[in-house]
């Protein structure tokens, strides 16, 4: 950015590009406590309220986060590098993996809520999934938390007569989870597809996710074929977008 360009800036939005600048450099690591409001008016000769809004541009774009009467630190949880087409590799979950070791390593991942029920199809998911109109999908509807931080929301849908009687009816669908499941019963994913945006999370989204205010979301809807090339599952996942990095590696 040129000297003009800055200068045109907005003073809160200087001082966070600075702020931004020494956490980038290691000036503050992960855990240490950011200048406050005082130090910010001092140094640079600002209002109270362009301080605050400094430190909070920091904090909606998940690099720094408020303690109640402590301060305003920067962020000690590592991102989730997410990888996208080796975590789906068939001989990941074909050998009773969860896809999430790709992306975690040693990290402690807890599934902290999960609701599975039989309802009717929403329009676009039997559309998706070539059912009937009122047909009953199984879903699937979790919270995934990493070191103590609440970071995805996932609803998957599955055709409620295909996965009858099965684990995937059952909170623990078992090693290798549902596409191993599907696997049994021959319909096995054999090809993926993602669709990935971005937008503003909800209230009940944010409170799910425990999302400071202005940090938006990424939807991730992934679609499931079978060999036959039909849809076996629709899976509908809210991330938290500071928390996540997306990689996708593949041949040119």
């Amino acid at each position: 950015m040129s000297g003009r360009e800055a200068g045109r800036q907005p003073k809160y939005q200087r001082i966070a590009a600075e702020l931004r600048a020494a956490v980038e450099a290691g000036r503050y690591g992960p855990g240490d406590r950011l200048p406050g409001e005082n130090d910010l008016m001092a140094e640079h000769g600002v209002a109270r309220m362009t301080a605050r809004q400094a430190l909070g541009v920091l904090q909606a774009e998940g690099i720094a986060e408020a303690r109640k009467g402590a301060g305003v630190f920067v962020r000690d949880f590592r991102p989730i590098r997410r990888r996208g087409i080796e975590r789906l590799a068939r001989e990941r979950w074909g050998e009773g993996r969860s896809i999430w070791s790709a992306d975690i390593g040693d990290r402690e991942l807890v599934v902290d809520s999960v609701e599975v029920a039989e309802e009717a199809a929403p329009a676009a998911v039997a559309a998706v999934l070539g059912l009937g109109e009122g047909a009953d999908v199984c879903v699937r509807r979790r919270r995934f938390v990493l070191d103590g931080k609440p970071v995805l929301l996932s609803t998957s849908y599955l055709s409620a007569a295909l996965v009858a009687g099965t684990a995937v009816t059952r909170p623990d669908t078992g090693p290798g989870g549902t596409y191993a499941r599907l696997a049994e019963l021959g319909r096995g994913p054999v090809r993926f597809r993602e669709e990935v945006r971005s937008r503003m999370p909800g209230a009940e989204e944010a409170e799910r996710l425990a999302l400071p205010a202005g940090v938006p979301v990424v939807l991730v809807a992934r679609t499931a074929f079978d060999a036959e090339g039909l849809a076996v599952e629709v899976n509908e996942m809210v991330l938290d977008s500071s928390a996540y990095v997306l990689e996708y590696d593949f041949e040119a």
